[in-house]
């Protein structure tokens, strides 16, 4: 064998472990005997057996999957010795780094060598029996080297001798899930549960990810009370904060034909009401304020930097790589006051980021903005995001759309760790020209409308860094405080449907008609297919 201070310069080498979550490997020492398979979906599924063998893991990608058939002959490519800390890992591998897929513990347990005292040397000979003793594998396998291949990597055969744990037929493919988790490898790629850091000591690796979203409550009955007898203004405490809420009786919004007017007092109501659903959007976030202090027929203005007589108890987050000039304090929203204090600001509408802390250069949605010229119809938008769900339906992507409240329609699809802007932004795109050649009459690539001669654009520059979205469930400054909203696909062919259907007075009832069709992909870690 080689030496155990070199033996993991190939898998080194190949990684970069400021972006990767493997481990780098920690100090080898001598101990042996744990093995693992994992069922590794990279470029092409595979499983990697690993046999812990003098503080390292010697390993081999077997593209068939191990198997108990005494008559399967199963190639085995050797590969690099992995460290020992890789016994347990489960877990998602960034795209673009080497072996980027999902990984799931397929199985474990323990081995020992058979008919020799020296594995090491059977290894450098090319044949090497051994028994398993495993959760699906036992009984006695042999590796056999055949050849090397035109890289240099040795092909081997992998074999199970037809003992009592013979079993003829079996097929790894009908026992796809975790030992380690019972989850498969959609539900890990869906919700990484852990990674692993390379700048710590080997034994502190493991490091649990928590990419659960919270849960809130909306305010108690005895709260909305004291909300509603506050005059025109007033201290309001809600979920252990008092909040000072100003000039409760101004109208924001004007009405709607046959309707009231949309005070203050009922934006504020709705932003502590809706947040149960709205708050998902925008936890974590750096969020984009377009604020209308004094109504929405009046002017409107972005605001980013917190001011500097917001509450303490708003979370912040502090941009570190912002040029002179540019927003360095952002507000991110994680509560039910946050979403309140918002309200009473004048922050009618909340653009939150597309990444999420700490890794803002991290993108979590890719996002597509059918936005409309002045002479586009809202059935010619409709035409555009149902080619869209054709395209994306096609190419196995899961994906929401929402209207935005004002005259267009948006899709959000969720994407996992690894990805940059430029990923998602060239990734849109080449789904969005693919488009825009199917109707080229309603679609123009103009930057500026006034150069579109009235035609959609089909956006794909949102997807950008501190470039935001309309958030769901965000009022939009109009008359009646209509409210951009996530519709299931198949609303797309209701004859109903209008891009500002709902607002803040009526998207409750819609709630809970029909819930919310994009909630269930926050966090979802998907990979995009290659175009």
């Amino acid at each position: 064998m080689t030496d155990q201070r070199d033996c993991l310069a190939t898998y080194r080498a190949k990684r970069d472990f400021d972006a990767t979550p493997e481990p780098a490997g920690g100090e080898q020492g001598a101990a042996s005997g744990r093995f693992v398979v994992q069922r590794h979906r990279a470029r092409r599924l595979h499983y990697d057996l690993r046999l812990e063998l003098d503080g390292v893991l010697v390993s081999w990608a077997v593209p068939g999957g191990p198997t108990l058939d005494p008559k399967a002959r199963r190639l085995a490519v050797h590969v690099e010795d992995h460290p020992v800390e890789y016994v347990d890992f489960e877990g998602v591998i960034p795209r673009g780094e080497y072996g980027g897929g999902d990984v799931v513990v397929w199985d474990r347990g323990t081995w020992e060598p058979s008919g020799t005292d020296d594995p090491a040397q059977a290894i450098a000979d090319g044949e090497l029996h051994f028994d398993l003793h495993g959760e699906k594998l036992k009984g006695r396998f042999v590796l056999v080297r055949t050849r090397e291949d035109r890289s240099g990597k040795e092909q081997w055969l992998l074999l199970h001798k037809n003992d009592d744990d013979a079993v003829p037929g079996w097929d790894p493919e009908e026992h796809p899930e975790s030992v380690k988790s019972g989850r498969t490898n959609d539900e890990v790629a869906a919700a990484p549960a852990a990674m692993w850091r390379s700048d710590v000591p080997a034994a502190e690796a493991a490091v649990a990810l928590d990419r659960e979203i919270p849960a809130w409550d909306p305010p108690t009955p005895d709260e909305l009370a004291a909300f509603n007898a506050l005059g025109s203004g007033g201290r309001w405490e809600v979920q252990g904060r008092e909040l000072r809420l100003t000039n409760l009786d101004k109208v924001l919004f004007p009405a709607r034909p046959g309707e009231a007017p949309v005070t203050k007092r009922d934006f504020v109501r709705y932003h502590a009401q809706i947040a149960p659903y709205m708050l998902r959007y925008l936890y974590d976030r750096p969020v984009n304020m377009h604020r209308y202090p004094h109504g929405v027929d009046k002017p409107g203005f972005w605001h980013k930097e917190v001011p500097s007589h917001a509450p303490e108890w708003l979370r912040r987050w502090r941009n570190e790589e912002a040029d002179p000039g540019e927003t360095v304090c952002y507000a991110v929203v994680d509560s039910v006051p946050a979403l309140v204090w918002m309200a009473n600001f004048g922050a009618i509408e909340l653009n939150p980021w597309t990444s999420r802390l700490p890794n803002v250069h991290e993108p979590t949605w890719a996002l597509i903005d059918v936005d409309p010229g002045e002479q586009t119809s809202f059935e010619e938008v409709l035409v555009l995001a149902r080619l869209y769900r054709s395209a994306l339906e096609h190419l196995g992507v899961v994906a929401a759309a929402k209207v935005t409240g004002k005259r267009g329609v948006q899709i959000w699809a969720p994407v996992g760790p690894g990805y940059s802007f430029a990923d998602t932004r060239e990734w849109v795109e080449k789904v969005s020209r693919a488009i825009g050649r199917t109707v080229p009459d309603l679609v123009s690539w103009e930057w500026h409308k006034d150069r579109r001669g009235g035609l959609a654009r089909l956006d794909y520059t949102q997807n950008a860094i501190n470039k935001t979205l309309i958030s769901p469930f965000s009022a939009r400054p109009a008359a009646g405080a209509p409210v951009s909203v996530p519709i299931r696909w198949e609303e797309l062919d209701d004859p109903e449907l209008r891009p500002d259907r709902w607002t803040i007075r009526t998207v409750f009832d819609r709630l809970r008609e029909v819930g919310d069709p994009l909630a269930p992909l926050v966090g979802r870690a998907q990979q995009l297919p290659a175009l």
